[in-house]
């Protein structure tokens, strides 16, 4: 336990997936619910094994289903869940298209009902949980379309904004929004930061994401994208960020990142399909 931060590392089969746990005076507080209910609560019972203390509430950092598919498991077992209003709202959406593509292979450990954690609102705000205070800061589109980022003492909770050791979740394209994200992360001034995947660090963490985003868009930029993306450009450019980063894990992602960078490049410039 790092300052009395531990974390849980789910399975392979649930993406490796990275969930925080802190011990506070009055219970323990998971920040992010897993992709599996199973292993929520798989994490929920680390929890009171390692400090004594149950979950009493959970923080949903942004709309993925590895960050909020645990929602309904943990509020069952009488946690409350919280989050953002504006993720909130994104999460039906990427919900019903997430569960198209997994529920068949995971059921019955997927959740069939839409999780509903419970808004604290559109600002940044800080949350009385577990006899703690956690700044819950409100932060725009990154790898998803909006963003809660954590910070309790001298340690911020970024979800999937910061990824060392693994491939970025470029879905969206949105390089530049989710540098101007990492921008206000480092002005929080963290000593340590937790990631949705990977080990904690401090800035260097950071300074590293940049970094990879920012090759990521030069190795599209370079094939001058315009129109629909091509299969030998995004190949190329694909090779290239495999190159400079050959331990990373997921390089499924790029199948996903690379077409998305791809088609916002080409919008910048005016010449998307």
């Amino acid at each position: 336990m790092l300052g009395g931060v531990a974390s849980y590392v789910s399975s392979p089969w649930s993406f490796s997936t990275v969930n925080w746990l802190i011990a506070a005076p009055q219970g323990t507080v998971m920040v992010d619910t897993q992709f599996l209910p199973s292993a929520a609560l798989e994490s929920a019972a680390l929890a009171r094994a390692r400090t004594g203390r149950a979950v009493t509430d959970a923080i949903v950092l942004h709309p993925n289903p590895d960050k909020f598919n645990g929602t309904a498991a943990l509020q069952a077992a009488g946690a409350r869940v919280h989050t953002s209003a504006q993720v909130r709202f994104e999460i039906p959406a990427v919900h019903a298209q997430r569960k198209a593509a997994f529920f068949d292979r995971y059921a019955p450990d997927y959740p069939e009902a839409v999780p509903e954690p419970t808004s604290f609102g559109t600002r940044t705000t800080t949350l009385s949980l577990g006899g703690t205070d956690i700044v819950a800061h409100v932060l725009g589109a990154g790898c998803s379309h909006t963003h809660v980022v954590a910070v309790w003492q001298d340690h911020a909770f970024v979800g999937d904004l910061v990824t060392p050791g693994a491939h970025a979740w470029l879905e969206l394209g949105l390089v530049d929004a989710w540098l101007a994200r990492l921008g206000e992360i480092e002005a929080l001034q963290p000593k340590w930061v937790h990631c949705g995947r990977g080990t904690s660090g401090g800035a260097e963490c950071i300074a590293l994401q940049r970094a990879y985003l920012e090759h990521a868009r030069e190795c599209v930029a370079a094939e001058k994208p315009a129109g629909p993306p091509r299969r030998d450009a995004i190949e190329r450019a694909r090779q290239a960020i495999l190159r400079r980063h050959p331990d990373h894990r997921f390089a499924v992602f790029l199948n996903i990142g690379l077409p998305a960078l791809w088609r916002e490049l080409a919008a910048e410039s005016g010449d998307s399909p």
